[in-house]
């Protein structure tokens, strides 16, 4: 019995320790398991966190992100999509709601109709270059994804000058403003964080280099090829390009002398499918007519007899009925437009308020030996890269506005007499987003009274520019500032706004309106270093070494001196 005992109890102990045995393991088993989950949802939690560690909008980013990161992905190029395509939905939503606000605006209110189109419009164009910048991701390969970050920069730039143009439209009509507001709200924290998310991209991909097996970047994005013409162009386009006295596509006479005698009927021929440029020469004469070149009219070059002798013409105002959009003379979208020796005017006078001369949306434009003539709001630089050269630009109030990345070199611009209740203003630059790669730079121009205004030159105020956005950034540098020009330099807005945020940069300035001691005490308004002048200037602010040269518009690369 003590012996069965023994035996028993021997196997009471086996059995235990055999049973103690298999719970270690499994416990061992089951905790490499947690160990390996608790492992991937750090990895992916730190994903997720690096891609919306610098947003604003941090919840909907991690929102948005986070799938992504569920499904195990490592490659960054699925994070930057995942940022776009949400976006994309959410612009797509706000554009349909624009199309139910056209339908049910009541017939008696054709103004807010109007209004509620420009918000179609521009929500379009928004969905447009978010797509393309989708495709271009989608197009790239880890390696080289830095290299395209400029390219998606101006693009998301110009998606949220879209959003922002669109609701200003429409403040005539408060409770169409406010439900469009509501509608974009999603887009438009969506924009910020996918700007913001390309802008950090390289210390994003600097940081998780390993987790994405990064290589070094290649360098920048050439926008033109080995010869020096852009990567579109055909051997044909070049050999034309390199040809003296390139012929016109189209001739525009009023006289009947050209084939076409209007501008929008030279327009209205352009080929479908075109690769090269669209070159229309419009003869001297005074030319009545509104006109667009379309998005899908691209790299249209035209071109005049001189700035007083080829003329658009045109006098819608804001006080007669229209949009501040639709008031323009002559508008471009279409990518890479040209105009040289062109004048373009609108007629309201200082009486209509709002009244554009020539709207620019066009990347990569070039205004060349031209001519803006009007009061309020004479050019509207709206969106992406613009060159103005060997301009003369003449207004009153905000003359010179928008939300683009625009340099105005060697320019003459006039400020002329305003109504008895106004002052001058001749800047308001829109950048609502403080990462926006936008700025208005005059630089080595002049910037004077007319004749009219001369002689009563001190009883109308004129500072060089107000805050149209919370980040407003203006930059003047090597231009001559005459005695008119107010000591304080910037008119507020409205109230204390955006006065903290925005930023206006003076460097190398000369005459007497050049005198700074005077200037407002804002934050951001100083005389800058010649190294921060130099980030301003055509090659660097907005990459004119790739494209200006075959333009034929001369150029400063940096600064004069």
């Amino acid at each position: 019995m003590i012996g069965k005992a023994a035996v028993s109890a021997i196997s009471v102990i086996l059995v235990v320790g055999v049973a103690l045995a298999i719970v270690g393991v499994v416990q061992h088993q089951s905790s490499s398991k947690s160990d390996s989950a608790s492992d991937q949802i750090s990895t992916q939690q730190k994903a997720v966190s690096a891609f919306c560690g610098k947003t604003d909008y941090q919840e909907i980013c991690q929102k948005t992100l986070t799938p992504v990161a569920d499904q195990g992905v490592k490659d960054p190029k699925e994070f930057l999509k995942a940022a776009l395509q949400s976006t994309i939905n959410e612009v797509s939503k706000a554009l349909n709601f624009s199309d139910d606000l056209i339908k049910n605006v009541s017939s008696s209110t054709p103004r807010v109709k109007m209004e509620a189109e420009d918000c179609k419009d521009l929500l379009q164009f928004a969905v447009d270059e978010l797509q393309a910048s989708f495709s271009m991701v989608g197009e790239s390969n880890v390696n080289n994804m830095t290299d395209k970050a400029t390219e998606i920069k101006n693009w998301l730039s110009a998606v949220i000058s879209y959003q922002t143009s669109c609701l200003d439209g429409l403040s005539e009509a408060p409770e169409y403003q406010s439900l469009m507001g509501k509608n974009l709200q999603n887009a438009s924290s969506l924009t910020s964080n996918a700007l913001a998310i390309v802008s950090e991209l390289g210390a994003i991909l600097k940081a998780y280099g390993l987790e994405f097996n990064i290589k070094p970047s290649s360098g920048s994005r050439r926008l033109l090829g080995e010869d020096g013409y852009p990567t579109w162009f055909s051997a044909s386009d070049r050999k034309l390009l390199a040809a003296r006295g390139a012929r016109p596509n189209a001739v525009v006479a009023k006289d009947g002398s050209g084939q076409f005698k209007t501008i929008s009927a030279a327009l209205a021929a352009y080929p479908k499918n075109l690769r090269g440029r669209y070159i229309i020469y419009v003869k001297a004469g005074v030319y009545n007519e509104y006109i667009t070149v379309t998005k899908d009219q691209k790299n249209v070059f035209i071109y005049g007899d001189g700035p007083r002798k080829t003329i658009v013409t045109g006098n819608k105002s804001n006080k007669g009925g229209f949009s501040t959009f639709k008031t323009a003379t002559f508008s471009a979208i279409g990518q890479g437009f040209i105009a040289k020796s062109m004048g373009f005017t609108n007629t309201a006078g200082p009486e209509g308020h709002q009244a554009v001369a020539l709207r620019v949306q066009s990347d990569m434009a070039v205004i060349y030996n031209c001519r803006m003539d009007a009061y309020q709001d004479t050019l509207y630089v709206q969106a992406h890269r613009q060159f103005y050269r060997n301009c003369v630009i003449s207004g009153t109030v905000d003359f010179i506005f928008g939300d683009s990345a625009t340099v105005i070199q060697n320019c003459l611009i006039i400020v002329r007499k305003p109504m008895d209740n106004q002052q001058n203003t001749v800047t308001a630059h829109g950048r609502a987003d403080k990462r926006e790669t936008t700025a208005l730079v005059i630089h080595n121009s002049r910037i004077v009274p007319e004749r009219k205004l001369f002689p009563v030159r001190f009883r109308f105020p004129t500072y060089l520019g107000r805050p149209w956005k919370e980040y407003a950034r203006t930059v003047i540098m090597e231009t001559t500032l005459a005695d008119f020009i107010n000591p304080a330099g910037y008119l507020p807005w409205s109230g204390d706004f955006a006065l903290a945020t925005c930023s206006y940069f003076e460097y190398g300035n000369r005459g007497p309106g050049a005198t700074f001691r005077r200037r407002v005490k804002w934050r951001n308004v100083r005389v800058i270093r010649r190294s921060e002048a130099l980030q301003f200037t055509v090659n660097s602010f907005i990459q004119g070494n790739y494209w200006l040269k075959t333009t034929g518009a001369p150029y400063l690369p940096a600064l004069k001196n």
